[in-house]
């Protein structure tokens, strides 16, 4: 299960990147403020202090983002939900590609902490910085570095997971790689409940549940991948964009009659409804392209 735009209204534009907030992020940022009260002695600085947060988050997803555009991927959406964020990125399916646009989000809480340490010895090399401005920078600097703590255990989904599973891409191949990674998030979510139950922490209970579920969605992912990799593929065709040959089979549908159908076979008209498609999708890499930029020109003789 993956955060959705269901439910979430639409904030801002950056950079070709569309950012949506679930209503959900308000009801628990009221809890943690409410929870908080007498952390400071103004409400106020218990505010800045969520907004903070929420502008960490929002720089780890962006640097998932712009790290995926940088090796040719795809990547217009960020939903930011009440446990955290989910960048939609599409890399190529390269383990370098991978790999680059996964660890670009945990290398901005990297780059985080000198800023906070260098402003915390600022405060309190003045002197005169106030009490609630320590404990603000203290209680920032705690939360960056426990995000990226977190984030980088190697529990598939987080992004300690699938770095892993980029790693292990290298050494037994995409499918491979996926299961072993799925199945160690899954032990991990197991462990992580665990522990939610002896801390009784409800939101750790969520979250290893989440967890769980991006597991049993990854070894999804890699049946379908095992299926499509034992398939023929078309000869004379392959895609723009990551040049895999697309398998035979009906892997598209039709967006009026809803229909399967194998668009390669049919020189990308529906044979149900004989609807015409300019594009195609590929498979392996979910990228779209003219259907006449996929022909493999014949070798001269």
């Amino acid at each position: 299960m993956m955060p959705t735009r269901q439910g979430s209204f639409h904030l801002f534009r950056l950079a070709g990147i569309d950012l949506f907030l679930h209503w959900s992020w308000f009801l628990v940022a009221a809890y943690q403020l409410t929870s908080r009260e007498r952390s400071y002695t103004s409400p106020v600085w218990n505010v800045l202090e969520y907004l903070t947060l929420f502008g960490i988050v929002l720089l780890h997803e962006f640097g998932h983002a712009l790290a995926c555009r940088q090796v040719g991927g795809q990547a217009d959406l960020i939903v930011l939900w009440p446990l955290g964020g989910v960048a939609y990125v599409n890399p190529p399916p390269r383990p370098g590609a991978q790999l680059w646009s996964i660890a670009a989000g945990p290398l901005v809480n990297v780059a985080l902490i000198p800023v906070l340490i260098g402003l915390s010895l600022l405060a309190k090399a003045g002197g005169g910085a106030p009490p609630d401005v320590l404990a603000f920078l203290r209680t920032v600097s705690f939360i960056n570095l426990g995000l990226l703590c977190f984030n980088m255990l190697p529990v598939y989904p987080l992004d300690g997971g699938q770095i892993l599973r980029s790693l292990l891409w290298y050494a037994c191949g995409r499918t491979r790689s996926l299961q072993v990674a799925s199945a160690i998030g899954l032990a991990g979510s197991a462990g992580l409940l665990a522990v939610a139950f002896w801390s009784q922490s409800m939101w750790l209970g969520i979250l290893s549940v989440f967890i769980a579920l991006g597991c049993w969605r990854g070894f999804g992912q890699a049946r379908v991948l095992s299926r499509v990799a034992a398939l023929p593929l078309h000869a004379g065709f392959a895609c723009p964009s990551c040049r895999m040959a697309p398998p035979q089979g009906a892997f598209w549908q039709c967006g009026k009659c809803r229909q399967p159908f194998d668009t390669f076979l049919t020189g990308a008209v529906c044979p149900h409804c004989g609807a015409s498609y300019p594009t195609t999708t590929c498979v392996e890499c979910g990228r779209r392209a003219p259907f006449e930029a996929w022909l493999i020109a014949p070798p001269k003789l």
